[in-house]
């Protein structure tokens, strides 16, 4: 009897990493020198955010996402801290706000203007003083609004419920003292109703988030995890550490049992943290280890092995950090499934690594793009601390239907008209712009156009980019050369939102002539 081998066919088995041409990438940005082990970069489909290296205190850089090329080396800041900021994250709900944490041992949430950073900002929407020593890591809740966690040096997590109308929050709803040491790492479950951590301690628990409870607790001494990561409603969870001979290593464990791991496999000998990266809707993984220069990337499984190794992306440059972009943000014409984006900080760089399945067809590709979480949070804050567990809003990648896979929660169209009255009143020029806005919706309410689907704090947001509150044939010319830079980058991004209005129009229109063909097919002849 012959011995034949076990081939297991997978449409990702072919995804190869494409790095972005060098005009395509951020040249020039003092990525911070910091020791900490965090991503150190946060993306959304807006902006990209990286910590920098700075004197005096802590900043961050805030970049359109289009502006590539080289950086500005005086670009505007965000420099609110005392010390140096450790980690940052952008609200998974609102492209336009960010929370920093710092060793100054406070959390600040950031409101980012619409148009991007033309001046250092310095003052925050909001500060968060309740931990003791340095702050370094925060998490927001996956779908519900506007609750942060922060957990820092004085082992203790706590959740913020940032609806508070106060500005400066010194009592968090909630304060979690279950570590002995300090946490490395947080991942929720898809509903949030379940908190899994990493501490230095080398052990893993997993925490009622809203109660506080421990549930679970590991003690495995052949695997000393650093991070740690729920694969999505995989019911398991995904640690990366090193063994007892100081090897790095993968363990994957069942959420029910943590007494052994499932499966634990040794990669190499080298010494830097290795972060991973997870996508529930294709189920890849990708491990990227800090100082290295390559990815790897598997595929996961409910059966045995679970963990099915698909192919490495290798590179000369290693990567200090890495930031990810949501899948919302891909580009589905050229079959993107996953976005990362590596800091070089020995060119000063910060290279975008597209990861892509070959196919010969330029359709949408429907089976590798299922329905994905989006920016629509699922309840409010007062809804989860009530004891509601709701799943993630999911919504369609395909051109033009967006805004029609999002679900219309009473919620959040409470959260958008509270947050548009707040954004009126605290620009002027924004209440004439909205009321031209509502005009125009009423007039073409009609016509079922992607730009009459967006929420109104997107309109007002999209039409005060170009206009910032005014008229541009009525503002008076640049008298600097630092005028005239920013009100091109200005321009530029007024031509690419128009350009992606008018896409996402002609694809309607083809929807529309295809439904008007097949209607008259199956109505047939008279």
């Amino acid at each position: 009897m012959t011995w034949r081998p076990q081939y297991r066919s997978s449409k990702f088995r072919h995804v190869f990493g494409k790095p972005a041409t060098k005009d395509n990438c951020y040249d020039g940005v003092p990525i911070t020198r910091s020791v900490h082990d965090n991503h150190l970069c946060a993306v959304n489909p807006r902006f990209l955010a990286v910590i920098t290296e700075c004197a005096g205190g802590g900043a961050f850089l805030v970049l359109s996402i289009h502006h590539t090329g080289k950086v500005d080396p005086h670009h505007p800041r965000v420099s609110g801290h005392r010390g140096n900021v450790l980690d940052i994250k952008w609200n998974p709900f609102d492209d336009f706000c960010i929370a920093s944490c710092s060793e100054d041992a406070t959390v600040k949430i950031w409101d980012i203007p619409n148009h991007g950073v033309l001046k250092n900002i310095t003052v925050p929407m909001k500060e968060l003083q309740g931990h003791s020593r340095r702050v370094g890591l925060i998490e927001w809740h996956p779908t519900a609004s506007n609750i942060l966690f922060s957990t820092g040096y004085d082992y203790q997590v706590m959740i913020w419920n940032l609806d508070s109308p106060e500005q400066v929050m010194k009592n968090p709803i909630r304060t979690i003292s279950v570590h002995q040491d300090v946490v490395l790492s947080m991942s929720f479950n898809m509903d949030g109703s379940r908190l899994a951590t990493s501490c230095k301690d080398k052990k893993i628990r997993i925490i009622d988030p809203r109660t506080g409870a421990l549930l679970q607790e590991n003690n495995c001494k052949n695997h000393k995890a650093s991070k740690v990561l729920y694969l999505g409603n995989m019911k398991m969870l995904f640690s990366t550490g090193c063994s007892r001979w100081n090897h790095r290593q993968f363990a994957l464990w069942d959420q029910e049992d943590l007494s052994a791991p499932l499966l634990q496999d040794d990669l190499d000998g080298s010494s830097g943290v290795i972060f991973p990266f997870y996508d529930p809707d294709t189920h890849m993984l990708y491990l990227a280890g800090k100082g290295d220069g390559n990815i790897r990337y598997y595929e996961i499984s409910s059966e045995k092995p679970y963990v099915h190794f698909l192919t490495e992306y290798r590179s000369h440059l290693p990567q200090k950090g890495m930031g990810f972009m949501p899948k919302r943000g891909l580009d589905v014409s050229s079959c993107e499934v996953f976005r990362f984006y590596k800091l070089v900080t020995i060119k000063s760089i910060i290279e975008p690594l597209s990861m892509i399945v070959p196919r010969r067809s330029e359709t949408y590709q429907e089976d590798i793009y299922p329905m994905t979480a989006g920016n629509e949070p699922a309840m409010t804050a007062d809804e989860w601390l009530g004891g509601m567990d709701k799943g993630p809003v999911l919504m369609s990648l395909k051109p033009g239907s967006k805004a029609d896979s999002v679900s219309d929660l009473m919620s959040g169209k409470a959260l958008s008209s509270s947050l548009e009255t707040r954004r009126s009143q605290s620009r002027p020029g924004l209440l004439q712009l909205s009321y031209i806005q509502n005009q125009l919706d009423t007039k073409e309410n009609k016509e079922p156009s992607p730009a009459n689907q967006l929420r109104p704090w997107q309109d007002e947001k999209n039409g005060s980019a170009v206009s910032n509150g005014q008229d541009p044939t009525q503002s008076s010319p640049p008298k600097t050369e630092n005028e005239l830079r920013q009100m091109f980058y200005r321009q530029q991004e007024e031509i690419r939102r128009l350009r992606e209005l008018l896409s996402q129009r002609d694809v309607r229109i083809k929807q529309l002539e295809l439904e008007i063909k097949n209607v008259r097919n199956s109505q047939g002849p008279y």
